[in-house]
């Protein structure tokens, strides 16, 4: 059967570049404005991945995964914020057979490269994990979804310290296959998963105390954070989200190279204070960071200095 494809222009004229538009993205643009949203293509953004070895270690259903997850990231986001997040309108696969290629639509936000005010930023992001509420009760996420290209754990869970180990021990594993073993490392990494973990998170949950699962972006640092222009307001895009200790968003603020420095700390803390036991604070957060660093040694392999970190 032959494949049909339309250029960008015989769909919206007032587009530049000549390019051709794959039938089913233009059906999730149709679909978007048949919901009522009378938009043009400059209003849509779309993102693409190609599935192939360089581009599929998100796992053995490469692209697919990645782009219904961000979806339904963002779509739960979208709802409780929707003036946080570019509206999400599909995903799916292009109707060229080769290359495989799935694709996400949402609009396009005109955004501004420069980091968000904090107050504005943490009021909006401490509302997300104050009011969002788990479909299970537990912690975890409805679909597959990937952290950048990388599969993450995240089936439900009640128990957070349980739920926070699967999916730290995932990333570490993924990390040595790419990395290579070092003996010393590898014993620092059980010492956290055997000793710290338990002192850190276990508490969180016992005694009495209650630990709500919140929605996080679970990706947010700078580059995955803007302002828009046309309202001056924060918005977020890129997430990786789950429900989670509400902590575990600043994790990778932790990060040395990151940009979210004191101020935006202390901006979040004047919205949800430390959970209880609040001496540990920091110690979760720096524990939650290694979960990034780990993403970033797995995403720029041989990156100088932070396995030793």
């Amino acid at each position: 059967m032959a494949q049909t494809q339309s250029s960008v222009k015989e769909v919206i004229p007032d587009i530049g570049g000549n390019f051709t538009l794959d039938e089913n993205v233009i059906a999730g643009t149709t679909e978007a404005q048949l919901n009522g949203n009378q938009l043009n293509a400059s209003q849509f953004s779309l993102r693409v991945v190609k599935y192939s070895k360089q581009a599929a270690s998100c796992a053995t259903e490469g692209g697919r995964i990645m782009m219904e997850g961000e979806f339904n990231s963002m779509s739960e986001l979208y709802r409780l914020a929707p003036s946080f997040v570019p509206k999400p309108h599909a995903w799916g696969k292009f109707h060229l057979v080769e290359p495989v290629t799935h694709f996400f639509l949402c609009d396009f936000v005109d955004m501004e490269n420069e980091l968000p005010d904090p107050v504005a930023f943490c009021a909006r992001l401490a509302e997300i994990h104050s009011t969002s509420v788990s479909p299970t009760g537990k912690f975890g996420f409805m679909v597959p979804n990937c952290h950048g290209k990388i599969l993450q754990s995240n089936d439900w869970d009640d128990d957070w310290a349980s739920f926070y180990t699967k999916l730290l021990v995932s990333f570490f594993q993924i990390e040595i296959e790419i990395n290579g073993p070092w003996r010393k490392y590898e014993e620092a990494f059980k010492a956290i998963v055997t000793t710290v973990i338990p002192q850190l998170l276990g508490p969180l949950q016992a005694d009495g105390h209650i630990l709500k699962p919140s929605l996080v972006h679970g990706d947010l640092w700078e580059e995955n954070a803007a302002i828009d222009l046309a309202s001056g307001d924060p918005v977020v895009f890129d997430a990786s989200a789950f429900y989670a200790h509400n902590e575990y968003e600043l994790g990778t603020w932790r990060r040395k190279t990151i940009k979210f420095g004191r101020s935006y700390f202390n901006q979040y803390l004047q919205n949800i204070p430390p959970s209880e036991p609040a001496e540990q604070w920091d110690d979760r957060i720096r524990l939650y960071s290694l979960k990034f660093n780990l993403a970033h040694m797995i995403g720029w392999p041989g990156a100088p200095f932070v396995r030793e970190e």
